[in-house]
């Protein structure tokens, strides 16, 4: 009969920090290698869960009396025991007394210790390495004693010996691998990938096993001997190891009176002055916290690769781990992207919902891999896109996002930064960031803005650019989220268009496709206000210093003399930008200055808020420089009911017509098939001069003279206005049905104002 599965709850087993995830996959490891083959686990919210045939208790005894301990040994580090030069048998440093401790222990479940040991104790490059060492102390501390005696003979004893030094270091990995029968080789391989180049695991300090001065197997090995005793074969638990064991799996209170260090994966264990409450700088961890964190660590293993025929040096691989990145990381600044541990030291940590044994769990880690398109992600950034195409088709619900960041002095610690959550069906606005992919644009650009070089304002454009892509790759991001990324790119746009080291740098960018468009379509004036301006002919080279080569593409231009938007206010640049088109068409290469995408114009309920000054200028003016550089649709989904026009001031509506295209006037029935009509130049000046009831003037007449029905005689007075910023809001294009309300049939005249 099949004994039942139980489902045991780890509350002490939490994704954070990254100690306690580590500590999770130490357990789960374990208890399936040692004891229970078909165990199973998952995650459920802030805990491990356990599915296994082993009873609470019967997991407690499990490790109080028949783990045996993975032995974690670096030979190759001068700290854990081995090379102590010709103090090696005498040494009283931790390592060396640790490392005859355990040589000499009769506990049964350091068995596998012993044999390590004995194994590396007969190692002839390891004797050789520590002679040497020692030779090379004596000769360094006899010239540093008696420089006079010193002479050629000795120096060249010194050379020999630095010269052996550095072959055997450099060699040492591989000989010790060599050496070493596979049923010792966890700790190793899970230190360092070794081939025709080296690379070395992030999460075991990116040295060989080695955070800063702290050897991580000779802390391991402390902290064992904090748990079991070793004098005896039983090899039984300490006093407080059963207490200690309570607080690691189930997170009850307990006093943790060990002397020990945790290390960078539990920052909150770190210490030092004003790190924590009380009167003393020190700080302990739970010793089967350490233990069961470095068991969980051995569960990954680093690889080299290589691109296909390429002599370039070998890369690390590691599982879901990258290049340092703060992009979406909140309350991590810009500026700690200089704080990162050098390589690969951003790595995100799965979470699967759904109970899964631990060879499954190993395949997942062991390949660890995402890909963007055709390469592996770079960094954070590149791992959320990949991450927001995956769905969960893995079986992953989230991610827990660490960054190994200089803290605590200059100690590397593991910060934990945002959940990701994996969407069921992927992330939709995700996709829009591939646009951006194109000739390389979104690549160079950040390159750009990581050069030294590159000016503080661009490489703040990009992080905020950056920040909001990354936000498109997580689920429910909205219009809102869209509508930003729209804005920043505008923003950066900006900046490239006044540094020729930038255009020289960064190809103007890729067209966005009209999915960027209708996703951040909202129901805001300010939104609709933007598209119609954006939807002006041949706009682009008036936004930004650029223009078409021979093949019809979109180049730098930074003579352009059409170029006229700057750091003024919207209304400012409007002015401006009618102005020049004005220039422009007097020139005939803007035959018509007011063409537009008519259907994506605005109505006239925004056109009274822009005028009213209820709408945000900045927000349109933001939208209007992204929106510039996308695909326009033909149409967008159906909007609100217009307010009467009633609501709109005269002035607006009988100017209107000039600063609209007359094929447009003559297809809605406003302006007679054989008329001729042209926007008097004196018309924008008298409205920039604030001169508004002559400007309403000129265009009354004007306008009666074309045909457009306005009665005969003076028009009405108009209120006291800002001419600026109605100029502003004439150069807004409007939809024909509103068009058709704002404007009079001649047959349709009406005594009252409109």
């Amino acid at each position: 009969m099949e004994t039942a599965m139980n489902e045991i709850v780890l509350a002490g087993c939490a994704p954070t920090p990254l100690a306690n995830y580590l500590k999770a996959l130490g357990v789960f490891r374990l208890v399936a290698e040692q004891k229970d083959g078909e165990t199973k686990a998952r995650w459920q919210g802030e805990q491990f869960v356990l599915h296994t045939r082993l009873s609470h208790e019967e997991l407690v005894r499990f490790f109080l009396e028949e783990y045996r301990p993975t032995p974690i040994l670096s030979p190759w580090n001068g700290r854990a025991g081995y090379l102590e030069g010709e103090d090696a048998d005498d040494s009283s440093r931790h390592g060396a007394v640790l490392l005859r401790l355990f040589r000499e222990s009769k506990a049964a479940r350091l068995s596998q210790y012993r044999d390590l040991i004995r194994v590396l104790d007969s190692l002839a490059p390891l004797r050789e390495m520590n002679e040497v060492r020692a030779k090379k102390k004596v000769l360094v501390n006899e010239k540093r004693a008696n420089p006079r005696a010193w002479n050629e003979k000795k120096q060249s004893e010194l050379a020999t010996a630095t010269k052996r030094e550095a072959f055997l270091k450099e060699q040492l990995l591989k000989l010790i691998r060599n050496a070493l029968p596979d049923d010792q080789l966890a700790w190793l391989d899970a230190s360092v990938a070794l081939g025709t180049d080296r690379a070395f695991a992030p999460l075991l300090g990116g040295s060989g096993g080695v955070e800063g001065s702290m050897d991580l197997g000779v802390n391991f090995m402390h902290n064992l001997v904090l748990l079991f005793s070793t004098d005896n074969e039983a090899g039984h638990a300490t006093g407080d190891s059963g207490y200690w064991l309570e607080h690691a799996l189930d997170e009850k209170n307990v006093r943790l009176t060990a002397k020990n260090s945790a290390g960078s994966l539990s920052p909150g264990r770190v210490g030092g002055h004003n790190a924590t409450t009380g009167f003393t700088q020190d700080l302990n961890i739970n010793p089967w916290d350490f233990v069961l964190m470095i068991e969980g660590a051995v569960t990954f293993k680093p690889s080299l690769t290589r691109k296909l025929e390429s002599s370039t040096q070998a890369r690390l691989s590691y599982p879901f781990t990258v290049e340092p990145s703060a992009i979406g990381a909140g309350a991590v600044s810009s500026s700690d992207g200089n704080k990162t541990r050098a390589g690969s030291s951003e790595i995100w940590m799965p979470l699967w919902p759904q109970p899964a044994s631990y060879y499954e769990v190993i395949a997942l880690l062991r390949e660890g891999s995402a890909r963007l398109g055709a390469k592996p992600p770079r960094d954070g950034f590149d791992m959320a896109r990949c991450i927001a195409k995956l769905g969960t088709d893995r079986g992953i619900q989230g991610f827990q996002r660490y960054l190994f960041l200089k803290r605590s002095g200059d100690n590397d610690l593991a910060v934990p930064l945002a959940r990701f959550d994996v969407s069921r069906n992927g992330t939709p606005s995700a996709d829009l960031i591939a646009d951006l992919d194109h000739g390389q644009f979104l690549d160079r650009l950040r390159r750009e803005a990581r050069d030294k070089d590159s000016p503080a304002s661009l490489k703040r454009a990009v992080s905020q650019l950056e920040n909001a892509l990354f936000a498109l790759t997580r689920p429910g991001v909205g219009q809102a989220g869209i509508q930003r990324a729209i804005i920043h790119l505008g923003e950066v746009m900006q900046v490239l268009g006044v540094s020729r080291k930038g255009q020289e740098a960064v190809p103007v960018p890729p067209q966005l496709s009209t999915a960027w468009v209708l996703q951040a379509a909202d129901d805001s004036a300010e939104f609709r206000v933007a598209l119609a301006l954006a939807g002006l002919v041949n706009l682009r080279p008036y936004i930004a210093p650029v223009e078409r080569d021979d093949k019809g593409r979109w180049q730098w231009a930074p003579d352009s003399r059409r170029h006229i938007w700057g750091k003024g206010d919207l209304v400012r640049n409007l002015v401006r930008l009618i102005e020049r088109r004005m220039i422009e068409a007097r020139r005939d290469a803007e035959p018509e200055p007011f063409q537009s995408h008519a259907s994506l114009g605005a109505g006239l309920s925004d056109i009274e808020g822009f005028l009213r000054g209820r709408t945000d200028d900045g927000m349109i003016a933001g939208l209007l420089l992204g929106l510039t550089w996308a695909v326009l649709p033909d149409a967008l989904p159906p909007a609100r009911e217009e307010v009467a026009s009633a609501a709109i001031p005269i002035a607006y509506a009988v100017c209107k017509p000039f600063f609209t295209a007359p094929a447009l006037l003559k297809a809605i029935d406003r302006l007679p098939a054989d008329a001729r009509f042209n926007l008097p130049g004196e018309l924008p000046r008298l409205l920039a001069a604030n001169q508004t009831q002559r400007a309403l003037t000129l265009a009354w007449r004007r306008a009666h003279i074309a045909g457009l029905g306005w009665p005969r005689g003076d028009p009405p007075q108009c209120p006291s206005f800002d001419g600026a910023r109605l100029l502003a809001a004439l150069v807004v294009p409007l939809r024909p049905d509103a068009l058709r309300k704002l404007l009079p049939r001649a047959e349709d005249l009406q005594s009252e104002p409109v």
